[in-house]
């Protein structure tokens, strides 16, 4: 009898056991399919993320395609990155990493040797020209935006005297710089634009001292930036004067001197070149944005920004949409008086503005640096 019921248990067990591999077979088939691996895009800054200016808002696009693509993407950073060595371990790094997609954000970061070493991987360069297979180019008209900056300045500017803080003297400065003395001279005819050149596009305590410089040697009474740090509008403030930023919204940094600044929107642009590496899309180019694109504009305005210079700005920045106004349209005069662009004459992008090494009449200093 014990006999029968052993062998009557250990049918059973044995049943169960069936029962029970049969319910993970079941569910191992039912089961939700495993979550797609997110795809990795990278972006390499020559600043900190946190600049207040160019690569602050470069992170805000970065930051911009996460938000919209979620679980799907994932996004990292690298910061305070140098050409050389530095950039190529770094990109290296990011290869190896599995990021399909690289943004260089500055000037030269990326050539098409570097390009042709990773052919799977796509890169895209900020400010340069080189385009390849899997390299792209892309920037946009801030010289529009400048120009409406530049006018802020000048409207500000009691002795026509303002202060340019510069980081190097390569054409995309160079042009930006002729950009702000362009709309300085719109509102006021006599306005002088004094150059002082960092040689870097982040250091904030050579920035303070160019600013401080400009003001107690030259006597500028309103200062300008195309460098990357607040530091130059904080030392605005504790002096009480006038200052125009760039790339960002720097406004808590010089609550009172503040007017307005030329500022990026990089995030629709990052967004749509992602979406095309991921879908298989992706194809290289030159992008060039603008006010009409919404790429560029200026951002909002400090207090003492009055209303009759807004209304000048505003209807330069309609006629710059609609395309009855071009920054550099001639007659242009260079520094010495000759005329470089005639009436009637417009500068290109390419190759005319990438390619402009000589500053306009009404500025101060040299476009060598």
């Amino acid at each position: 009898m014990a006999s029968r019921r052993s062998r009557r248990a250990l049918g059973v067990f044995a049943l169960l056991g069936s029962l029970v591999a049969v319910a993970l077979v079941l569910a191992g088939g039912t089961s939700a399919k495993p979550k797609a691996t997110p795809f990795k895009a990278a972006w390499i800054y020559v600043g900190p993320h946190n600049d207040a200016g160019w690569s602050q808002a470069h992170d805000m696009g970065r930051l911009y395609v996460q938000k919209k693509l979620g679980a799907n993407v994932k996004t990292t950073f690298k910061e305070n990155i140098a050409n050389g060595p530095q950039l190529e371990q770094t990109v290296a790094a990011l290869v190896r990493d599995g990021n399909k997609i690289i943004f260089g954000t500055s000037f030269g970061f990326f050539s098409k040797k570097l390009a042709a070493k990773y052919p799977d991987v796509l890169f895209e360069q900020a400010t340069g020209t080189d385009t390849a297979k899997n390299l792209s180019e892309y920037f946009g008209a801030g010289e529009d935006s400048i120009y409406l900056s530049g006018m802020a300045a000048g409207a500000a500017s009691k002795s026509g005297k303002i202060g340019y803080v510069v980081p190097f003297a390569i054409p995309e400065v160079i042009r930006h710089a002729n950009a702000f003395a362009l709309g300085a001279q719109a509102v006021n005819p006599k306005a002088q634009v004094k150059l002082i050149w960092t040689n870097s596009w982040f250091d904030p305590a050579k920035e303070k001292k160019a600013a401080e410089s400009l003001v107690t040697s030259w006597g500028a009474d309103t200062l300008g930036q195309n460098v990357d740090s607040p530091a130059a509008g904080q030392y605005a403030q504790s002096k009480g004067i006038p200052w125009v930023g760039y790339d960002s919204n720097a406004k808590k940094f010089a609550p009172t001197s503040w007017q307005t600044a030329a500022v990026y929107n990089w995030g629709p642009y990052y967004l749509s070149r992602v979406k095309a590496a991921m879908d298989g899309s992706w194809k290289s180019g030159f992008y060039y944005g603008d006010m009409k694109d919404g790429f560029t504009d200026i951002a909002a305005y400090g207090p003492k920004v009055d209303a009759a210079t807004k209304a000048k700005i505003a209807a330069k920045r309609t006629q710059i949409i609609n395309g009855t106004f071009n920054v550099f349209a001639g007659p242009l005069y260079d520094q010495s008086g000759k005329l470089k662009v005639p009436k009637g004459t417009t500068l290109k992008v390419l190759p005319d503005l990438y390619a402009m090494n000589w500053l306009v009449k009404g500025v101060v200093g040299s476009a060598k640096g």
